[in-house]
């Protein structure tokens, strides 16, 4: 997958792509759709299969203070992508001077003379330009005078539900991962780099991998069964593990972390990259009266998450 972070002009030989526009937050089966249309208009063309998306993403840029939201971080995005067979991936800068583009100079500028693409896939509420104002008939006439195709896809539903990053966030806020994957079409996945911490962990015999949740939507705090990819680094594989997501309340912490310990496994992991998938919510972050009870309750915790994991979650959704 080939990653371009500017819109002043994609190379000659990479241009014509067909490309799906979102910002494609958590890239649930709604997202799947759109790019599934484009990789199947690109397929019937011959031409590379795009994803056109925006970091920061543009809520984060308008609501700076807004609480954190995010289902994924930009690594964790471009991973998710890659596992689809993209071909281009265009990540645009959102600053001042896109948000500032008229809908008619953001077609012209950007997919049109900028990233020279032949068409375009969104969903059908796509809104786009200075103060959202442009919208898919908007996009539609642009391409029609500049020389490229639009195409819009219906909104897809679950059980009833629309499926959505708003959907995906409650379900999550719930402590329903299983729910969330429905939608999402993989497991919800915290991602990142593994930080020093405060080896609490290690001299409990517990020692955990910890991760940064900054600027994500926070799910339910607890302790969950987890599937955890080594993404990085020589122990890169796959483990079973149990994850505690939250503040930490038994030390007086209050900056969320996700802590992982990853069962039979002896290792370095400072400063590699992990993909910590949610498997199964445990229970509710607890304050213990004592460190001998809360290492019992860990004892407790592993051993539920080993059994959820050995039988093998179902996987109810498409690969």
């Amino acid at each position: 997958m080939q990653t371009f972070t500017t819109w002043a002009g994609a190379p000659h030989g990479e241009r014509a792509a067909v490309a799906a526009i979102g910002n494609f937050d958590g890239v649930h089966l709604g997202h799947r759709a759109v790019i599934e249309a484009a990789r199947a208009e690109a397929e019937r063309h011959g031409v590379p299969l795009g994803v056109l998306t925006f970091e920061p993403h543009p809520r984060e840029y308008f609501t700076p203070d807004a609480a954190p939201f995010r289902l994924m971080n930009a690594e964790a995005r471009a991973n998710r992508l890659a596992k689809l067979g993209i071909d281009h991936l265009y990540v645009l800068p959102f600053d001042a001077k896109l948000a500032g583009l008229t809908p008619e100079a953001f077609a012209r500028e950007v997919l049109h003379e900028g990233l020279g693409l032949s068409h375009v896939m969104v969903g059908r509420d796509f809104c786009f330009g200075k103060g959202r104002t442009g919208n898919v008939a908007d996009l539609k006439r642009f391409g029609d005078d500049l020389g490229f195709r639009v195409t819009s896809v219906d909104l897809l539903a679950n059980d009833g539900v629309e499926v959505s990053s708003t959907a995906i966030r409650g379900a999550l806020t719930d402590g329903r991962p299983g729910d969330a994957a429905r939608m999402l079409g993989h497991w919800h996945r915290i991602e990142g780099e593994v930080l020093h911490g405060d080896a609490r962990g290690r001299a409990l015999g517990y020692p955990t991998a910890n991760m940064s949740t900054h600027g994500l939507h926070r799910p339910r705090f607890g302790v969950y069964a987890v599937k955890v990819d080594v993404l990085s680094g020589p122990h890169a594989g796959s483990y079973d593990a149990a994850a505690s997501i939250g503040v930490r309340p038994m030390f007086g912490e209050n900056v969320p972390n996700c802590e992982t310990y990853l069962f039979d496994f002896e290792g370095d992991l400072y400063g590699t990259h992990l993909s910590v998938a949610l498997v199964e919510f445990l229970r509710d972050e607890l304050r213990f009266d004592s460190l001998n009870a809360l290492v019992d309750q860990m004892d407790r915790d592993c051993a539920r998450a080993r059994e959820i994991l050995a039988q093998e979650p179902p996987i109810p959704w498409r690969p």
